[in-house]
């Protein structure tokens, strides 16, 4: 199989995964998604960016896993807090071109290729920052907070948690029902919902774990 037929075979995959999502994708989206991955493939041959090498991997456990909570994302302002190599902001900011996302991570050697790769993907809706999530001062607040692989729930709200809008949510992504966490959770938040998430591909236990302050 030449190179142009494995992409367009590996863009058809993601279109019909994405579709078992509930997640709409069109072909020039999914072509977008592919270079993402092309791109972060030349940089780790330089700059150790993810731990994940694999084609097929890296495909269910960036993009897909990335998509999976694109029903939850609420506009106008995104902040996907802790984005490493722009995981899960990359994907979701170019599938929702009318909202604002803030990719934020404290090491700069990963936004330096979250804003390249943003340029090349001509996402015009992305912003980095270079921050600490706890010293980060948003031009606005967010409807939606987004964390993966972050910490502990508790450890979330006290440090992201002031970057959501009053009305807002933060959404963490999780594998297994955090149940301590939950727990642990401090009085001012709690969990609206516990959702399972089905990724294509992925046999690891994901849920999505939505908080919001208690009025």
């Amino acid at each position: 199989m030449s190179q142009s037929q494995t992409h367009n075979a590996e863009a058809e995959g993601l279109v019909s995964a994405a579709h078992a999502m509930a997640v709409g994708l069109t072909a020039e989206q999914a072509g977008k998604l592919l270079k993402l991955l092309d791109l972060l493939s030349q940089w780790n041959e330089n700059v150790n960016l993810t731990a994940i090498r694999d084609r097929t991997e890296m495909i269910h456990k960036h993009l897909l896993d990335s998509l999976s909570v694109q029903p939850y994302i609420r506009g106008p302002v995104v902040i996907d807090v802790g984005t490493g190599a722009g995981f899960p902001g990359l994907p979701l900011a170019l599938i929702n071109p009318e909202i604002r996302f803030v990719l934020l991570d404290s090491t700069a050697k990963k936004l330096a290729f979250v804003t390249n790769a943003a340029q090349e993907l001509g996402l015009g809706n992305v912003e980095v920052a270079h921050a600490r999530a706890e010293k980060y001062e948003p031009a606005m607040r967010a409807a939606t907070v987004v964390t993966r692989a972050f910490g502990a729930l508790p450890l979330i709200v006290a440090q992201a948690g002031g970057l959501c809008a009053r009305s807002g949510r933060v959404l963490a992504m999780k594998g297994r029902v955090p149940t301590e966490e939950l727990d642990r959770l401090p009085h001012a938040w709690m969990a609206t919902a516990v959702e399972r998430l089905v990724v294509p591909g992925l046999d690891q236990e994901r849920h999505l774990i939505v908080l919001e302050r208690r009025h």
